[in-house]
């Protein structure tokens, strides 16, 4: 029997992250301009599978998706066990760009989605000269909170289940059943209270509505993508954000939601392409 084997490697380093040493899974895929991907809040670098396996992506671009501590395959701090997990914006932006330095990686794209698509425009103001560019998939600078967090870390209630639930009816209709239901399994495991504190980030801190403009698209490009049925990050979120950063390249997705790398990757793949070869043509 002939086994076919993917061209995804996984592998794992130490960072020293806060003061503390944590262990960080990712996974790397591909050749040419190196594309840093974040994950959404409570999920793991596997929502990033399908583009890591797509000649017309790895043929000229390195990917590498890692897993935040706390999620997938990275494990937490030691003494993790006497703290509640939040995400600020401080330890954020140094987890990522930690990564990018302890790879020498060569002004590499951070392509991010939701909290990622979030984080990202704090990257590309704080750290412009570092990045190639950068893409917010689901991003804006500040929205609304339509869910309530304390559902999401109670012993009376299965946490991955609850967590799934509220983001299922963010998966456009159109998205296949396959890639949808692989899309909630990843939050279905996600470990206790990690999204409630991955929301922590995108709840409370991380309004960059007083820095957006500020963003030199001329030293770091910005491209804002979101779906057409995204209800949490929504397309007029984006427009506003895209609208306040000179040079910003906003697409609105048709057919897609809150995940489109993993709810519907054919769809996806029709917008991030002609992103991904003007980034590479530049």
């Amino acid at each position: 029997m002939t086994v076919e084997l993917e061209p995804i490697v996984g592998r794992y380093m130490c960072l020293t992250l806060g003061g503390r040493e944590n262990r960080i899974y990712f996974e790397e895929a591909g050749q040419g301009i190196p594309v840093v991907c974040l994950h959404t809040a409570g999920a793991d670098s596997r929502q990033f599978r399908h583009l890591m396996t797509d000649p017309a992506v790895t043929d000229h671009f390195r990917l590498l998706a890692f897993d935040l501590p706390w999620h997938g395959k990275s494990t937490p701090p030691v003494g993790w066990q006497d703290e509640e997990y939040r995400l600020t914006t401080e330890a954020y932006a140094e987890t990522i760009m930690a990564f990018c330095r302890a790879l020498e990686l060569d002004r590499p794209v951070v392509m991010g989605c939701s909290m990622g698509g979030r984080i990202v425009l704090h990257l590309a103001g704080a750290y412009g000269d570092e990045l190639r560019a950068v893409i917010g998939l689901e991003g804006s600078d500040h929205q609304q909170p339509w869910y309530d967090t304390d559902w999401l870390h109670r012993p009376d209630v299965h946490g991955g289940e609850v967590c799934s639930a509220l983001i299922s009816g963010l998966v456009a209709p159109q998205s296949p059943d396959e890639t949808r239901w692989e899309t909630l399994w990843s939050y279905m495991q996600s470990g206790p209270g990690v999204f409630k504190g991955d929301l922590y980030f995108y709840r409370v801190d991380s309004d960059f509505r007083d820095r957006t403009a500020r963003i030199d698209t001329e030293r770091c490009p910005v491209y804002l993508l979101t779906g057409e049925y995204d209800f949490s990050c929504t397309p007029e979120d984006t427009e506003r954000t895209g609208a306040a950063i000179p040079g910003a390249e906003v697409t609105i997705m048709k057919e897609l939601g809150h995940f489109p790398m993993s709810e519907n990757p054919a769809q996806f793949r029709r917008y991030i392409l002609p992103v991904l070869d003007r980034i590479r043509d530049t």
